[in-house]
């Protein structure tokens, strides 16, 4: 590695550690928001209904604002900083900021109105549950407006990444986990009280206000780079054309993944047991495993995916190709070495994890035993999942839209077989929709690879394979001491979450430990660069020295 590159791998792992800091703690009070609707609500029919509703504008929000906006809108926005000026930027921004607002209103006010048909879509098999299939709209349409809330937001965030700034938009999730979940509360307990589904039904208001907060947060960042959402209606304007014309391919390709999502909770509301009568359980028991694999990925690959797009955008504006190879191939090295022991760790802990933090109330040992099977499944293809998070937006930002819509349209023909032969052919379950959704995100992070590989001459896949194939050999070591360590605990310790708590206290650090040894005797060098940076970070907190440049937020 040539210093030029290490300096560089540190500069973006910097920014992806003030990411990672900011995502742990908006896990963590995510984590906590679960345990609360955990407790109150467990894995029946109530909580199923709560998901689904939510689901719907937030599949919304991945298809519309997340997803596609956010692919097509950095680079454009990464350009106009780069080759443009501050003001021309700023008239950007009001634009996008203003068609935005026209479109996902639009599509809030459909989504009002045709709610009951998008539940029976998404959830034909709550019609068979007294009350459930009502429920779930009644939730839906109160949840809807968040989809406008959270596209300004996904907005708000990009511009600030694209500036340098990575905490403050980075920590807006946290004040949606802690503004939800408090105000839903807050007014469960007082006005929610007068009507049997009234706390339910404050848990969405709740939801509503949590985006709010998360918009509002980071409104004060965007006056202090000189953004204002000011209104400013312009659909001539180059920039909103180029994003537009980015877009619309990205669109048809979340929309393919959205219909994988959309596949796999309408077979899991259908679920039944071994007598033909309807499970209450396997929507919720999916979503609080999916929120567990949440973590690592916001942590690992959400972090190093939002510090690596500005960089690889702003090598793509300048034509230096060289550099975008460098820099997407050691963010996927590092991607790799972070998330292949996670998930490795989810697999063989995921049962006390769960069972330490959801278990209790109306949330059973069974509900803990069912999601971590989930869990386990879900966790083979994280690695898949962080490598989509890089490789995806790289081709945006080479001004390629249409390679990642071809590879999400090919995964509808792949996931289907799957989720019917997984769940409903070999009877696995939600187990084989969870793994189903692995299997296509593992096959989906193959071909986009290869396909880079082709149009920039290469991502340096030796070093990649090497790097890989000896962090898989270290997990694999850390996952059997793991497994030891857990299977003697439960053995030793009684009780209903102290086993559980006991477990996590011994054979996490065990784990990390065996990991970093085996790590070093590899000589995997993606972890002496994560130890360098990690060392320059606390060096710095610690002394800063007079000529260093003022913290970003």
């Amino acid at each position: 590695m040539t210093r030029g590159e290490a300096a560089g791998e540190h500069g973006l792992l910097r920014s992806a550690g003030v990411v990672s800091a900011a995502v742990l703690l908006s896990r963590v009070t995510g984590l906590v928001r679960e345990a609360a609707m955990a407790r109150l609500f467990g894995a029946g029919a109530v909580y199923d209904a709560f998901l689904t509703g939510f689901r719907i504008p937030n599949l919304t929000r991945n298809l519309f604002a997340e997803g596609a906006l956010a692919s097509a809108f950095v680079p454009t926005f990464a350009e106009a900083l780069a080759t443009g000026t501050a003001l021309e930027a700023a008239e950007l921004a009001q634009v996008v900021a203003t068609a935005l607002t026209l479109a996902a209103g639009a599509v809030c006010v459909l989504g009002l109105v045709f709610s009951p048909q998008l539940v029976r879509l998404l959830a034909p098999g709550f019609a068979r549950v007294p009350g459930k299939f009502e429920l779930t709209v009644l939730l839906t349409r109160i949840m809807f407006p968040f989809l406008l809330l959270v596209a300004l937001a996904a907005e708000a965030m990009a511009i600030l990444n694209a500036r340098g700034r990575f905490g403050v938009p980075a920590l807006a999730s946290t004040f949606f986990n802690i503004g939800s979940v408090a105000s839903g509360l807050a007014l469960g307990l007082t006005v929610g009280r007068r009507w049997p589904q009234g706390m339910i039904v404050s848990m969405a208001a709740g939801v509503v206000i949590g985006g709010a907060l998360q918009l509002g947060w980071q409104m004060p960042s965007l006056r202090r780079a000189g953004i204002s959402f000011r209104p400013r209606l312009d659909f001539g304007h180059p920039g909103l054309r180029r994003i537009a014309r980015l877009m619309l391919p990205a669109l048809i390709g979340n929309a393919a993944v959205q219909i994988n999502v959309m596949v796999n909770a309408n077979l899991a509301s259908g679920l039944t047991d071994a007598a033909g009568h309807p499970l209450n359980g396997p929507v919720s028991w999916l979503g609080y495993a999916f929120r567990f694999l949440q973590f690592p990925l916001g942590l690992f690959g959400a972090a190093l995916a939002s510090a690596t797009l500005p960089a690889i955008s702003r090598s793509a504006a300048l034509g230096r190709v060289d550099e975008f190879r460098a820099t997407l191939s050691g963010s996927l090295r590092m991607a790799l070495l972070l998330t292949i022991p996670s998930s490795v760790g989810l697999a063989v802990l995921g049962e006390s994890m769960i069972g330490a933090v959801y278990q209790g109330g109306r949330f059973g040992a069974y509900d803990t035993h069912q999601t971590a099977v989930a869990l386990a499944c879900y966790s083979a293809g994280l690695a898949g999942y962080a490598a989509i998070k890089l490789l995806a937006p790289a081709f945006y930002a080479l001004d390629d839209a249409w390679t990642p819509m071809a590879v999400s349209l090919a995964s509808i023909g792949l996931n289907l077989p799957l989720a019917v032969g997984l769940a409903r052919g070999m009877r696995m379950g939600q187990a084989g929709l969870a793994l189903a959704t692995s299997l296509v995100a593992l096959a989906g992070a193959a071909a986009l690879a290869a396909a880079l590989r082709r149009r920039i001459e290469g991502i340096e896949g030796r070093r990649l394979a090497v790097s890989a194939a000896k962090t898989t050999l270290a997990a694999v070591a850390m996952g059997a001491a793991c497994r030891i360590s857990s299977v003697a605990i439960h053995a030793a310790v009684h009780g209903r979450r102290l086993p559980h708590l006991a477990d996590l206290g011994v054979s996490i650090p065990l784990g990390v430990g065996v990991f970093y040894v085996l790590a070093r005797v590899l000589r995997i060098p993606e972890l002496r660069t994560l130890e360098a940076a990690c060392y320059t970070a606390i060096s710095h907190a610690r002394r800063p020295e007079a000529g260093d440049p003022p913290a970003r937020d």
